[in-house]
């Protein structure tokens, strides 16, 4: 991408036109290394920064003592960052797993969203994700599916985007995992039964992290489910797609 400030997106039909130029603040980071084991990007990881502005989270993520980073950084305002090539190694992942596999550095482009956790993510950096994550997925065939957020393939150590993401509005434009439709209202399994299937399901889609379930219930609904509370109840199965349990 090229040197400038991201600029207001158009759209198609109501959609955002994925084949607008976007222009990044060019912003490169020292906290880069080459992709390990021949590995290219088969996924994307989204964050979010838990600072006071973005300029704050950019210094940090190009500082040399900090030992992280990130591909890119998107403003509140829609402003876009890009500190490592996509071909490059960013390290903004950390320790965790997905489907089975490490390194998610070395797997993945990195998006930090200039947000603390406790307010809404705005329009123009939503609007600017859309289009940066459609261009991204088309670039190197990465699936929806392999859309994650950091909580994701970190249960109990982060967090992040946190309960607020709209997750839902990106599934809506093919962009993340959709949940698909559940006919009927009950599952017929005892508790104990219902903390196996949970488990069983959880890694079925990606959560292979080893953690208790406690945890991974936690991670599971701050992603889809980030108003539940309480004993895992069998509705927290329902976006793990395995509808034909239920009656």
């Amino acid at each position: 991408m090229s040197q400038g400030q991201a600029g207001q997106q158009g759209t198609k039909g109501g959609r955002p036109d994925t084949d607008a130029p976007l222009d990044a603040i060019w912003s490169p980071s020292p906290n880069q290394s080459a992709r390990r084991d021949g590995l290219r990007p088969s996924m994307v990881v989204l964050h979010y920064t838990a600072m006071q502005g973005a300029e704050a989270a950019l210094a940090r993520l190009c500082d040399p003592a900090a030992e992280v980073s990130a591909h890119y950084l998107i403003g509140r305002d829609g402003r876009l960052w890009q500190m490592v090539p996509e071909s490059q190694r960013a390290w903004h992942a950390g320790a965790g797993e997905w489907r089975g596999q490490g390194d998610i550095n070395s797997r993945s482009i990195g998006i930090e969203l200039d947000n603390t956790g406790g307010h809404p993510f705005s329009e123009p950096q939503m609007a600017v994700l859309e289009v940066l994550l459609a261009q991204i997925l088309r670039r190197w065939s990465i699936l929806p599916e392999a859309v994650i957020g950091h909580s994701d393939m970190a249960p109990g150590r982060k967090c992040d985007p946190g309960p607020r993401f709209d997750w839902a509005r990106l599934a809506g434009l093919g962009l993340a995992r959709a949940v698909p439709a559940v006919s009927g209202s009950s599952l017929q399994e005892s508790d104990a039964e219902l903390e196996d299937l949970f488990c069983r399901y959880a890694r079925d889609l990606g959560y292979t992290a080893a953690v208790d379930t406690a945890t991974l219930l936690a991670a599971v609904r701050l992603r889809y489910r980030p108003w539940a509370a309480g004993p895992l109840v069998a509705e927290d199965l329902i976006p793990l797609a395995q509808s034909d349990l239920w009656l």
